[in-house]
């Protein structure tokens, strides 16, 4: 059988000889055409009849090179020469996984023991334990930092391995959302390479990343820890290192997607800016954040401190920058995971409390406090509620939840803290929380009892006025569905915020038995409306008694029953029945439209 060369060219290599057996598509020449190497292979079993040329000849197309006889061979005589070793690993392949093992764990067990004493985990223990087993790809995994020019790129690989960001995608809750749903951009500082420092490479790392993240839509998982931007980076041809992306691309993903931020320890400057844009702030006891690290400080003359001093736990938690606060990175991992969950879908499996023992979660005795976190944790599903930014705007409660595996975001009243009262920092909270629902189209349940806005001197101070007009303005502006339960008082413009503006806003309003309704608190209203009256009776037994009877006859007149019955609110209902009015509501709402581009421009990082 006659071999042709199959294009014009120089023959390199002559692999055979006269007589040789031969299996079908064993290699018999080379040929180079155009600095490329071709194989010209047998076209059958047999045995070499002919080699018509030889190492150096040039040949045209279709020339005959070569003939085999065809016929039977022994396979095992000629098989593994002509097939190659499969099992071997080729030197370029062996040096490709050496580079990459250079990078992991087991490679650096000094940077491990070192993460150790300070009890963390590396940061490849963090995003391992995040993403689902097997489904991590890493961008940039070979980068090192930009010091060529100070440093042997041989200390480069050893010491500065993905230049201290790791960064790639990778699936969570894959058990629970199938598909797209589960896929997110996982991102980590490495505190083990120069500190957690952003440098020029792990910069441009955190660029594509983000930009995958718009791209195709995935949620961002970002661990910050670090010690801001780098200054030993030599490699750049810029001055002030101004004009990178990171910054500007994640800011740009805030109302895209969502952002979840994890730090344990120091996490200050560029690395607590990246933290800041997140949606969600999920912090380990022992954190320390700031817009500036010790040697920041310093430098700014405004003297020495130690880092422990700059923005631990308990102050950020306190002022509202720390949404969540977790003992130590594994529970700042399943947190997260969890927060990622409400985003992804809903869940088939749940179950929930008995709904009947909500009939006695109001106490009767109306001016008796009580704590609404039980009445969240009854009504909606078991083990569903998370809560954000509790340590902060103590009036109000914001948690995401679920009602039969649906995703709602529930803010409430807290009357433990001024009654219950809306004050500056309850209103920034709830009107965020707000935007952070409308955002990702997660419908919200407003559970209601609220004497209405705080007031005096010391709260308008803090800017009241401007402070809880968000309410009005967010709640007015909000797409997704609103459902209204009052639960106990509702009362003045702390409640119109409260229920979108109007009892007639949100697609239900109802209330429970223990529900009272006015333009403003029934002892405020007595004291205000019926002050002549009540200081016409000289004798204060008298006066109190008078002033009990005008009370008990504003409350029955302003009594859940009695505002139902003009229709300002659609109904009274049996506490037991909320969940049954909750899922037919969200049931009856049209899904949300699909959407191309964002929704609202930002969510508030504040």
């Amino acid at each position: 059988m006659r071999i042709d060369a199959p294009m014009q060219g120089t023959i390199v290599a002559v692999d055979v000889s006269i007589g040789q057996a031969v299996i079908a598509g064993q290699q018999l020449m080379l040929i180079e055409s155009m600095k490329m190497h071709h194989a010209i292979e047998s076209p059958c079993d047999g045995t070499v009849a002919e080699v018509l040329v030889a190492v150096g000849a040039t040949v045209m197309a279709g020339v005959a090179v070569a003939s085999v006889m065809p016929g039977v061979v022994a396979q095992t005589a000629v098989e593994g020469a002509a097939r190659g070793d499969r099992s071997a690993v080729r030197p370029d392949l062996a040096e490709v996984q050496a580079r990459h093992a250079i990078g992991l764990d087991a490679a650096r067990p000094q940077a491990v023991e070192r993460r150790r004493t300070v009890g963390r985990r590396t940061a490849r223990e963090n995003v391992a334990d995040l993403v689902d087993d097997g489904s991590f790809i890493e961008y940039g995994p070979l980068v090192i930092a930009a010091q060529r020019r100070r440093r042997s790129v041989e200390e480069l690989i050893e010491r500065t391995p993905a230049d201290g960001m790791i960064g790639g995608i990778g699936t969570v809750n894959g058990d629970l959302f199938e598909g797209h749903a589960a896929q997110v951009i996982a991102v980590s500082y490495d505190y083990t390479v120069l500190a957690g420092t952003q440098g020029q490479q792990n910069h441009r790392k955190k660029d594509r990343l983000f930009d995958l993240a718009e791209s195709m839509r995935l949620p961002v998982v970002f661990f910050t820890e670090g010690g801001g931007g780098r200054p030993g980076d030599t490699d750049a041809t810029g001055v002030s290192l101004l004009d990178g992306w990171a910054f500007l691309y994640f800011a740009q993903l805030s109302g895209l997607v969502p952002l979840v931020g994890i730090n344990a320890g120091y996490c200050f400057a560029g690395n607590a800016s990246m933290l800041g844009i997140c949606d969600v702030v999920i912090a380990t006891e022992d954190s320390n954040i700031g817009m500036a690290g010790p040697a920041m400080i310093e430098g700014g003359g405004l003297g020495v401190v130690r880092p422990t001093e700059i923005g631990p736990t308990a102050v950020q938690q306190a002022n509202g920058v720390i949404d969540i606060t977790v003992a130590d990175e594994a529970e700042g991992v399943r947190v997260a995971k969890q927060y990622l969950s409400y985003f992804q879908g809903p869940l088939r499996n749940w179950t929930c409390a008995d709904q009947g023992e909500l009939r006695a979660a109001i106490p009767e005795d109306r001016m008796r406090s009580y704590d609404v976190h039980s009445v969240i944790d009854g009504l909606f599903d078991t083990g569903s509620v998370l809560e954000l930014r509790r340590h902060f705007g103590l009036g109000m409660v914001t948690a995401l939840a679920r009602v039969e595996g649906r995703s709602v975001g529930v803010i409430a009243n807290n009357p433990g803290h001024l009654a219950g009262a809306i004050d500056s920092d309850g209103a920034d909270k709830a009107a965020r929380f707000m935007q952070l629902c409308d955002a990702f189209d997660i419908p919200m349940i407003m559970l209601v009892d609220t004497p209405g806005m705080m007031v005096g001197p010391a709260v308008e101070a803090t800017a009241l006025v401007r402070h809880c007009s968000r309410l009005f303005v967010v709640g007015a502006n909000v797409t997704v569905p609103l459902i209204s339960v009052v639960l106990r008082k509702c009362y003045g413009l702390g409640a119109q915020a409260m229920v979108g503006g109007s009892t007639k806003a949100p697609a239900a309003c109802v209330a429970w038995p223990t529900g009272e309704f006015g333009p403003m608190g029934v002892e405020g209203a007595v004291r205000l409306g019926f002050r002549r009256e009540l200081e016409a009776i000289e004798d204060p037994a008298a006066r109190d008694a008078e002033f009990q009877k005008m009370v008990a006859r504003m409350y029955e007149h302003g009594k859940a029953l009695n505002t139902a019955s003009h229709f300002e609110i659609d109904d009274v209902i049996d506490p037991a029945d909320t969940r049954k009015w909750l899922v037919t509501v969200l049931k009856s709402a049209p899904p949300p439209a699909p959407r191309t581009a964002k929704k609202r421009p930002n969510i508030d990082t504040w």
